[in-house]
């Protein structure tokens, strides 16, 4: 009843509003204990992760245990992002000038817009969302199923914490490595997961293909379902991006004869990932009858 209730919600409502959402509670919270616990190496960085996780965590578990049922369907739906996810990347997709996608990439991605074409707004705008399918929806209801909502609860904080913190900068290499690699940890099993469900619901490919290109991405975890919703959409994803004026020049993913992200493939892939999801749902609702 919880995953039922807490979609249910996130599919009528979505998210509150960013200033009254818990997770932007949290991350005043934590940008608090960095004004005062920062320092340029990793042990501040593990000390002031710990500290930061802590009260958040004890409080949720309290009031799991007080209120029970209630405050177990807010908080699982509180950590799912499903709605403003397609929202997001369906503003790329229907923006009527290349001006207005341009503005509505910049939104969800860390790359420099001012000299993509609509193409590479498409593009853009479809690996955000195979990265974030994973890590706003299945994540937290692979969390759910195996440690319940205070789990879930528990890996949007560690989430939260990798967006803040996780980046490869003076200020962050080392003070954020603990949130960085404990994200890539949590994210391990869910992203892998993603990937496979999205070749179920899609064109097929061989978990082989899949691994070699997603091991060439930068991230651990994240090129796992972006290499998969190319392979499952049939469309070309990666090639060479620019950020802060330096060309990270990434290789293709996908298959040798996969189609441009024109306006009806990129609308395909958009449909690969929602069935995904459902999948993702049901699976998990499944589970936790069972379990």
């Amino acid at each position: 009843m919880t995953v039922i209730a807490a979609l249910l919600l996130e599919w009528l409502i979505g998210d509150p509003a960013n200033r009254w959402h818990p997770v932007a509670w949290f991350g005043r919270w934590a940008g608090w204990c960095e004004s005062f616990l920062y320092g340029d190496d990793r042990t501040s960085g593990a000390i002031c992760w710990l500290f930061v996780i802590a009260a958040p965590l004890a409080l949720i578990w309290g009031m799991h245990t007080v209120i029970g049922w209630p405050f177990d369907l807010l908080l699982l739906w509180f950590t799912i992002g499903w709605r403003s996810l397609f929202a997001h990347v369906r503003a790329v997709l229907d923006a009527e000038s290349l001006s207005e996608a341009r503005r509505a990439v910049g939104l969800i991605v860390s790359r420099d817009t001012g000299d993509m074409d609509m193409a590479d707004t498409r593009r853009a705008a479809l690996e955000s969302l195979a990265e974030n399918a994973s890590d706003a929806v299945v994540a937290p209801l692979f969390w759910f199923v195996v440690a319940g909502p205070v789990g879930a609860a528990l890996y949007r904080m560690i989430n939260t914490l990798d967006a803040m913190w996780g980046y490869r900068n003076a200020r962050y290499e080392r003070f954020g490595w603990c949130a960085a690699t404990v994200d890539d940890l949590a994210n391990l099993l869910p992203a892998r997961i993603t990937a496979r469900l999205m070749l179920w619901v899609g064109h097929t490919a061989s978990w082989h293909e899949i691994r070699q290109q997603a091991e060439t991405h930068t991230s651990p975890n994240a090129g796992w379902p972006e290499v998969a919703l190319a392979f499952a959409a049939d469309v070309q994803l990666g090639g060479p991006v620019m950020r802060g004026g330096v060309v990270d020049d990434r290789p293709q993913y996908g298959p040798e004869s996969a189609r441009p992200v024109d306006a009806i493939a990129a609308f395909e892939a958009l449909n690969v990932v929602r069935n995904t999801l459902l999948l993702a749902a049901a699976l998990a609702l499944g589970i936790s009858l069972v379990w």
